[in-house]
């Protein structure tokens, strides 16, 4: 007798079943409207992904501190229910408001409730700077001045110059959201300049940079890192897979 690689139930005819859906666990604002539907449209199709949310009202130092202080644990436990392979922190204003120690040390707790590994969207902003071997970038936010400047001091504590930075002083989260593709684009062509910089970097989770990377990219010649890709890049590292190409997005 000849052993049958058939799984229980399944017909000679049959494909066997695809693999399991590894899950990413998606910490937001709950005013954030932009992240979940950028981590679906850009994660290949054997991801799932899943989102808890911490209440804030305006993209403020002070609400974000609230936010994470008040909101994140209920936030931390309810999406550890839904047994995430990895878990995103998305949220690059909160964390630059914490400070990398205060950062570091939440990220530490989050994984002891989740059970899983943590990104950080700041510190995957920050690696995939680096990965892509950026010394000098530009920096665009959704921001008003004191979370554009906190922003700045983040990524230059790694070692990274900011010559150029910028932010649309916003301090309504749907304001953010609001922003088009389209008026990016705009605001970059009309602020950042090309010359002196090697990379472009737009910062925020509920800003639909990760819409306009690409092309981006291509009239600037430069990388082009937003918050989204580079959170998502991180998750999917962890679970040995790629982000989807910005031209060629799956439809779930």
């Amino acid at each position: 007798m000849t052993a049958s690689n058939q799984t229980p139930n399944q017909t000679p005819d049959q494909a066997p079943p695809a693999p399991a859906a590894r899950r990413i666990g998606l910490i937001v604002p709950s005013t954030n409207t932009v992240a979940e539907r950028d981590f679906w449209t850009y994660s290949p199709e054997s991801v799932s992904v899943h989102a808890s949310r911490m209440y804030i009202e305006e993209t403020t130092a002070e609400d974000e501190r609230r936010m994470v202080t008040t909101y994140l644990p209920d936030a931390a436990r309810d999406i550890a229910t839904a047994r995430p392979d990895v878990v995103v922190f998305s949220c690059t204003s909160a964390g630059a408001v914490l400070g990398a120690d205060g950062e570091r040390a939440m990220i530490a707790d989050l994984g002891k409730t989740c059970g899983v590994p943590v990104v950080s969207t700041n510190a995957a902003v920050r690696q995939a700077l680096v990965r892509r071997g950026l010394k000098n970038v530009a920096v665009v936010t959704a921001y008003i001045p004191d979370l554009t400047h906190r922003i700045v001091a983040g990524i230059e504590a790694g070692g990274i110059r900011v010559p150029q930075s910028f932010g649309l002083g916003i301090v309504d989260p749907f304001g953010i959201a609001d922003v088009t593709p389209e008026q990016i684009e705009k605001f970059i062509r009309d602020n950042v300049s090309p010359d002196g910089i090697d990379g472009i970097f737009l910062s925020c989770t509920n800003l639909r940079g990760y819409e306009t990377r690409a092309r981006l990219a291509k009239w600037s010649g430069l990388p082009v890192v937003t918050s989204n890709h580079a959170a998502l890049e991180g998750a999917l590292t962890i679970l040995g897979l790629s982000a989807l190409d910005a031209d060629a997005p799956v439809q779930h």
